[in-house]
């Protein structure tokens, strides 16, 4: 008899073991997809109202949860951001549910033709669940990304299967107990820790009807080919990396975009989808810009994520550490230039996860540092002369998730008019004026490009959940 496989967490601080869960079997997984789909036949049959009430009490239990417990030291130990900075994902976590259960009964009611009918017929279409969902869940913003696909799928009658992260698998047991104690029933929502090659496995079951996945482009590739080769057709949506860039306007009020571009650098150590990865500045800004970005960064203080003062933890893992490094260096080997000196985070050592927080100038396309993503706390700044070369440059990626434009448009309505024109010219899911790393659940949120395909959040998360049902009834027949 062959022992079972496990995966172990270890914290990114220090390298020690955390936490150890074991892989079901094919045969126990089998099973559990089983279940899920017969849970799921009933549980669409509950009336909308009551899931929208079980998802009311799904909050109330969470936040019941998060003030009682270790939460925020525990996700730290898992992934290593300063524990200091989890409470706003808690928040951030219950104001997306809030948001998503009140546009439940809307963004799935019937669509009346009745407007249109002619006499003797009457016409409408439902949203109907898909079935089974399977949710790949990341790291990074385990609690945040999750909810996006998780309560939607729920509410909307589905059934889930909701696979974490092996860095944090801790968040979905919590996720999922307060859902159970909410009133789901147990196997509509099911946490499953897989190995790369179970998951396949339950990407490819005939009984799985939609995947939604967030994590790398590499990842997301093969969701999508164990997809492709599964029997039959299912949907399948992808959360992928970005390299997302700002541009700073002449106009821009230099002391607010700096702060919030270092923020939008640094914060979870640039660990984001839609982290701020390459700034373009308008040269008659530029210097001033520079300067004021590299103090501030400077200010940062790097360590022990479970100290309250600490601002900016470690990497996920040594291997992710080692990786930005390099990226690093051959920028500066190309021509880059460094400006943090190194000996600044002296607990940025060679071997851990600690990683230097760095600003690099002199930097252009033909850099690995401006084209592929680092999901580290590193930036890279050039200057551009006009808003073309900026949106020309902006475009100029592989990714589409995220960009920002800085500027003025309080003061100046040509500012607002030029940002226009930005948000129409970038092939990007979202563009920002004066803010960045943010998601509004009003606001789709989706990807162009390497970045994704498929929508969460806002009314239309809901529609990538769901299928329309058509109702054709002629009521008069003589």
């Amino acid at each position: 008899m062959s022992t079972p496989e496990t995966q172990t967490t270890i914290s990114p601080h220090n390298q020690q073991p955390l936490v150890t869960r074991t892989y079901p079997s094919e045969r126990d997984l089998d099973d559990a997809i089983r279940r899920s789909a017969v849970a799921q036949n009933e549980w669409a049959r509950v009336p909308l109202q009551d899931r929208i009430a079980i998802g009311r009490k799904f909050i109330n239990e969470f936040r019941s949860m998060s003030a009682d417990s270790e939460i925020p030291m525990e996700l730290t130990l898992q992934m290593g951001r300063p524990v200091s900075q989890v409470p706003g994902e808690i928040r951030g976590f219950l104001d997306r549910a809030d948001y998503l259960l009140a546009i439940a009964e809307s963004a799935l009611a019937d669509v009346s033709l009745k407007d249109t009918d002619k006499p003797g017929f009457k016409r409408y279409i439902k949203r109907v669940p898909l079935g089974v969902v399977l949710v790949i869940a990341p790291w990074n913003y385990p609690y945040l990304v999750s909810v996006n696909s998780v309560l939607p799928a729920l509410i909307a009658g589905n059934s889930v299967l909701l696979k974490p992260s092996p860095q944090t698998p801790l968040t979905a047991e919590r996720f999922a107990l307060a859902l159970k104690r909410a009133g789901v029933p147990d196997d509509v929502i099911q946490v499953l820790h897989l190995s790369p090659a179970l998951t396949s496995y339950a990407v490819r079951h005939p009984s799985v009807n939609f995947v939604s996945f967030t994590g790398s482009v590499v990842g997301g590739r093969a969701v999508e080919q164990a997809a492709v080769n599964a029997p039959g057709f299912k949907g399948v949506g992808l959360e992928l990396g970005g390299k997302d860039p700002a541009y700073v306007r002449a106009d821009a009020n230099i002391d607010y975009t700096v702060a919030e571009l270092v923020d939008g650098a640094l914060f979870n150590s640039g660990q984001s989808c839609c982290a701020i990865e390459r700034i373009y500045v308008h040269e008659s800004l530029y210097g001033p810009f520079v300067e004021k970005f590299v103090d501030l960064v400077k200010k940062h203080k790097l360590g022990d994520p479970t100290q309250p003062d600490v601002n900016l933890g470690p990497v996920v893992s040594v291997a992710s550490a080692e990786k930005i490094r390099k990226q690093v260096a051959d920028a500066i080997k190309a021509g880059a230039k460094a400006l943090i000196p190194e000996d600044l985070f002296p607990a940025a050592k060679p071997g851990t996860a600690y990683v230097a927080p760095q600003v690099l100038v002199d930097v252009n396309h033909s850099m690995d540092i401006m084209m592929e993503e680092t999901f580290g706390p590193v930036i890279g700044i050039q200057k551009v002369s006009s808003d073309e070369e900026a949106i020309a440059l902006m475009n100029d990626s592989p990714y589409g998730l995220t960009a920002s434009v800085w500027t003025n448009a309080e003061a100046n309505p040509e500012s607002e008019a030029a940002f226009l024109k930005f948000a129409e010219d970038l092939q990007t899911g979202t563009v920002f004026l004066n803010r960045c790393d943010y998601l509004d659940p009003a606001l789709a949120w989706t990807g162009v490009k390497d970045s994704g395909r498929g929508v969460s959040l806002s009314k239309f998360g809901y529609d990538q959940l769901t299928r329309a049902k058509s109702v054709h009834m002629k009521i008069k027949t003589a």
